[in-house]
């Protein structure tokens, strides 16, 4: 039966980690969620696959990764929040972009996100979160990720990232990788390396043939003595809450308020993550503007 999990694994001699994760159910319920075009699941998928992963880098269960991007194209921008626990939510700002395809004939997520910025923010719940902001390298996600290791972390890395859709627009497939050199690394180690990912035609290809994450990594460490350190299911999870969506409305202003308990049908807050609403009715925004004064 097929299930969402993560897989980490190492060269035999640790010069090389790598991370790889099939993501499929979850890629779909986040689909589902939003209602999102092809374009908007690939991307959003692409995202929390990754967060996913460097989510796993993280040390505590109490730490907290986010990755977002913002771009001038017509998705606007997205962003996903995952944690070590293999949890993770994400939404993009539109959700209905439709483009036609790109040179290669894959959907144009870099086309829907055009030019802007990819921001790390590492929250380990010290007074400032770490946040690195890169200028996006082509939209396509994997390869801004990889300039992000390069110029944010000087970490040489590669990261392969995929979704592919069924023609109902249902998520076939979705996953990646990404491998990392560790300082230790000869030379002779990083060309076999090298030879293995010219190798990889596409994470979405890989999956498709039934290949699982411990086979991906197989793949990418060929030759290397790839040693497995550990796996942990994934899933999508949205923390929001009846009580977080009031606290929101409670960080408005006293006027804005009693602006909104003028309001007889009361208020919607929806869950950008999950697409939840939590309805208020009037009296209960007349209360919150009472206790505001107050």
């Amino acid at each position: 039966m097929y299930k969402d999990y993560l897989v980490r694994a190492t060269s035999g001699n640790n010069e090389i980690r790598a991370f790889a994760v099939t993501t499929r159910n979850l890629v779909e319920e986040a689909r589902i969620h939003h209602n999102s075009s092809p374009i908007c699941t690939a991307a959003l998928g692409r995202l929390m696959s990754a967060a996913l992963m460097m989510g796993d880098m993280l040390k505590n269960e109490e730490d907290v990764l986010t990755i977002q991007i913002e771009g001038d194209g017509r998705m606007r921008g997205l962003a996903a929040v995952s944690n070590n626990k293999g949890e993770v939510r994400g939404y993009t700002r539109v959700k209905d972009v439709i483009l036609p395809p790109n040179a290669q004939g894959h959907l144009n997520v870099g086309g829907a996100i055009g030019k802007g910025t990819l921001t790390v923010i590492r929250d380990f719940n010290m007074k400032e979160p770490y946040v690195s902001t890169i200028p996006l390298h082509n939209g396509e996600i994997a390869e801004d990720l990889t300039y992000y290791f390069a110029q944010s972390e000087q970490t040489a890395s590669s990261v392969g990232l995929g979704v592919l859709m069924n023609k109902d627009n249902t998520v076939k497939q979705a996953g990646g990788f990404i491998v990392q050199l560790m300082p230790s690394c000869p030379e002779e180690s990083i060309q076999i390396l090298e030879r293995n990912l010219r190798n990889i035609t596409s994470v979405t290809s890989i999956l498709d043939e039934g290949k699982t994450p411990e086979e991906m990594l197989g793949l990418v460490l060929k030759d290397l003595d790839p040693q497995i350190l550990g796996t942990k299911e994934v899933k999508f999870k949205c923390n929001c809450s009846r009580e977080k969506a009031e606290q929101i409305l409670m960080m408005s202003t006293k006027k804005d308020l009693e602006e909104l308990s003028k309001k007889e049908d009361g208020v919607e807050v929806v869950c950008e993550f999950c697409s939840s609403v939590y309805k208020f009715s009037q009296d209960e925004i007349k209360q919150m503007a009472k206790d505001a004064l107050d």
